[in-house]
């Protein structure tokens, strides 16, 4: 068993004590509150365009607007944009996001607070080019990186400016790719050159981002710099929070969620911004319902204390498990639809959860996120089942003879059980329960609670068909399950376990960010051998008044919390059953309409299980930024597109009307292909 001393603060919530930036009169870091903020799409020499969308967006309750400059015309532009807003009375800090150009970030960072520049293409071109560097050589480019950046470090000194160092996974520079490969450790190396740059200027107004469009690699990023930055300096300058191209609508939340939300979870994180491919305004709703479950609160009880914990935070290994028929080993993670509010009385209720019964053929179609098993609590389905779905109950009405079905104990009433499945028993595990006050059990009393339950579970797991559920009603409840999986690990326990997580929120977009960050934290660890999302009694009854976009209507909720465990399964890469699309958000520098074009794509290609297709609005967004992505759809240029298949470019300047047909031919041409049915 792996052990790694650091990061054992991830058993309990604490936030990570950073360094504090001024940006314009914003304070960050330092245990300030954590700042959202969102980026413009318009075009930058179109300066009221620009004020109009930066005023939504900060009325909208954004603390930092960025705007691209990707030459010295848009950088020169920023003065008059910025004059604007303050003539109309907004004070909201500004950033420059610079990308391939040092001139117009040494302009920008003399009009506005904070400049963005990405290590990895600030003083470096991409060549994807693997090139042997003997230390000399490397220390030389080292040299030129200096000579390069060192102006613009002045200058955000001389001017009280402060600045993002910016590292993106899929923009690495080709001498970073040659020494570390494309890791986590590459993209912490990227920023580091340049902090170490910045810091012997005497200069610290710095704030670092590790963006990815795949979650994991980004939360073993900012993970390893945490480590990396406080076992050089001793501090840990703030940190800006996002998941690159995280796409639209359900499934850019649940990305971003996952990513943000896990690292949020850890205590680290000063600043976030959602990257959807939607209005900018609209990514700000987002980041509010993320940060309001940490802002105000500093640290949470804190979980029974321990020095190592047995696995490493910065790589996934999925957790050791034995195999209890589909669940566990290495089987992918199944789904458990929660639908013990409903009362399953016809075939035609279990189209929620991915089965069509068609009666005149008495035949089921099964969808590609079809639940593998469904909890009916005191209700037992009494129609067949289609042979992939299976039916858990309560222990107490479970029937021994009914193939499809089988039963769910409480731990207590497990060990006490005279009659138990020889193939499959679920067993609820509440991880460290709460006194009736509802604050953690502390001191004495915990432990004689903790240890009685550890010897019950370990009664329970001596038996092979024990599938253990973990849940906690705590407020740390992410912390207090992962504390449990260490002391599985610790014990040697291996039966498989599935995350169990409801809902208590109200919008649907606070239900998606409660169950990414609950669940995704612990699957991005390699925790986790299956999913059960719920709501719990007050959500229900509040969906059950559902009024307008307020609530889900109570006939929707099985459909959506099913959906959503397959959506979080996905961006954790943990189960494929869709395609995935890297889809960028949009800014001054796309070249066609990101959402339009995004849709229309989805449209076509939605059925290619598996497929990932990166859709790009220009070249700094291309092959760079599409990191693993199969197929890629990159502007090129004013109604012009480049297809990629990975990062080799397969055709040049398509005209945009023919550009989604040749997308197709060219999935078509490279066996991706199937037709819809």
């Amino acid at each position: 068993m792996q052990e790694h001393n650091s990061f054992s603060g991830l058993v309990s919530y604490k936030r990570l004590q950073t360094a504090e930036v001024k940006i314009g009169d914003l304070l960050l870091g330092n245990g300030h509150p954590i700042r959202v903020q969102t980026m413009t799409t318009t075009d930058t020499m179109d300066t009221l365009a620009t004020v109009e969308q930066s005023i939504r967006c900060i009325e909208a309750g954004a603390e930092m607007v960025r705007i691209t400059a990707p030459s010295k015309n848009e950088a020169n532009n920023l003065l008059e944009i910025k004059k604007e807003l303050r003539k109309r009375g907004y004070q909201t800090p500004l950033v420059a996001d610079i990308h391939f150009t040092p001139n117009a970030a040494e302009i920008a960072a003399r009009i506005i607070e904070k400049v963005r520049v990405n290590p990895g293409n600030y003083a470096d071109r991409k060549k994807f080019e693997f090139i042997e560097y003997t230390d000399a050589n490397y220390q030389e480019e080292i040299d030129r990186i200096r000579e390069r950046f060192t102006p613009l470090v002045k200058i955000c000194k001389e001017y009280g400016t402060a600045m993002r160092i910016g590292t993106n996974h899929g923009s690495l520079s080709d001498r970073i790719m040659s020494r570390y490969g494309d890791s986590a450790i590459g993209m912490v190396e990227s920023a580091m050159e340049f902090l170490r740059i910045a810091r012997g200027e005497s200069y610290h107004n710095i704030v670092l981002s590790m963006k990815s469009s795949n979650p994991q690699v980004m939360v073993q990023a900012y993970r390893l710099l945490v480590q990396t930055m406080t076992n050089e300096f001793g501090i840990c300058y703030p940190l800006h929070l996002g998941v690159t191209e995280a796409g639209d609508g359900e499934d850019g939340r649940i990305k971003s969620a996952i990513g943000i939300g896990t690292l949020l979870e850890d205590g680290i994180g000063d600043t976030i911004r959602v990257s959807l491919t939607e209005d900018p305004e609209f990514e700000i709703p987002v980041c509010l319902d993320l940060v309001k479950r940490y802002n105000g609160i500093s640290s949470t009880s804190t979980l029974p204390e321990i020095t190592k914990l047995p696995y490493s935070p910065f790589e996934y290994k999925r957790r050791d498990s034995i195999a209890v028929e589909n669940i566990g080993a290495k089987q992918v993670p199944v789904v458990v639809a929660d639908m013990s509010s409903a009362g399953i009385f016809n075939p035609e209720q279990l189209q929620s959860i991915g089965y069509t019964y068609d009666e005149p053929t008495d035949k089921w179609s099964i969808g590609d996120a079809a639940a593998d098993y469904i909890y009916t609590a005191s209700t037992p389905i009494s129609f067949p089942l289609p042979g992939t779905l299976k039916n858990i109950v309560n222990a107490s009405i479970w029937d021994a003879s009914r193939e499809s079905q089988f039963p769910i104990f409480e731990l207590a009433d497990f060990i006490a059980a005279g009659s138990k499945s020889t193939r499959i028993n679920f067993v609820m595990v509440d991880c460290y329960p709460a006194a009736a006050s509802g604050e953690i059990v502390t001191g004495e009393e915990a432990s004689h609670v903790l240890q009685r339950q550890l010897e019950m579970i370990q009664a329970a797991a001596k038996n092979q068909t024990v599938v253990f559920c973990l849940s906690s009603k705590n407020r740390n409840a992410m912390q207090s399950v992962r504390r449990m999986f260490v002391e599985l690990a610790m014990l040697g326990i291996k039966n498989p376990v599935v995350l169990v997580t409801d809902s208590g929120m109200h919008t649907p977009d606070e239900h998606l960010i409660h169950f990414a960050t609950e669940t995704g934290a612990l699957l991005l660890d390699g925790m986790g051998d299956g999913i059960s999302l719920g709501f719990n009694g007050k959500a229900i009854m509040d969906n059950t008044k559902a009024k307008g976009r307020t609530y889900l209507p109570v006939k929707d909720i099985y459909q959506f919390s099913n959906n959503t465990a397959f959506s979080i399964l996905q961006a954790t890469r943990t189960r494929i059953s869709k395609t995935e699309y890297i889809s960028c958000p949009s800014c001054g520098r796309t070249l066609f309409d990101l959402q339009e074009t995004t849709a229309k794509i989805r449209s076509v290609t939605n059925h290619l299980k598996g497929v990932k297709i990166a859709i790009m609005g220009c070249i700094v967004n291309g092959p760079g930024e599409m990191a693993d992505a199969d197929f890629g759809y990159v502007g090129s240029g004013p109604g012009k597109i480049t297809l990629y298949r990975s990062k080799e470019i397969v055709k040049k300047n398509v005209d945009s009307e023919v550009a989604v047909d040749e997308l197709i031919q060219l999935l078509k041409d490279s066996g991706a292909w199937v037709e819809p049915v």
